[in-house]
């Protein structure tokens, strides 16, 4: 995996500068640009959750909350209603009696969460040194 940073480009150069360098069409940095609502959706807590809890495969609602403890059936909800709208999640609900929905991973979806879960797994793999920061952070500012 390619570790290095790669800079965004700042506002004025994704402008499309004078020297014919290419324009972004969204910039995430722009208060306007309708990305920062979807990045929201993404990264927010239940967000993320859901979406790596869905990259493990199809569930139901009430599996998908049982995976992700701790979220209401109401946060939930408006999770999924989010993401399907972004394009991320994809809704069925079968005519059966009671009637049946499943959540699953569109294509979309499937990148962003395989993405987030690299994230997550580096935050996971690296709780120690955290944990140890934490611990120096709050020993140096006399907080116990």
């Amino acid at each position: 995996m390619d570790t290095t940073a790669r800079a965004l480009p700042r506002p004025q150069d994704a402008q499309g500068a004078e020297d014919g360098a290419d324009s972004l069409p969204f910039d995430v940095f722009a208060r306007s640009c309708p990305s920062r609502g979807t990045l929201e959706h993404v990264t927010g807590r239940w967000g993320a959750l859901t979406l790596g809890a869905l990259h493990e495969g199809s569930l139901r609602f009430n599996a998908l909350r049982r995976r992700v403890d701790g979220v209401s059936e109401k946060m939930l909800s408006q999770t999924l209603h989010a993401l399907e709208r972004d394009g991320l999640v994809h809704r069925e609900a079968r005519p059966t009696n009671p009637p049946r929905v499943d959540y699953t991973l569109t294509p979309l979806g499937q990148e962003v969460a395989e993405r987030l879960l690299s994230l997550i797994r580096c935050v996971q793999d690296r709780m120690d040194d955290v944990l140890a920061a934490r611990e120096r952070y709050d020993e140096a500012r006399g907080a116990r």
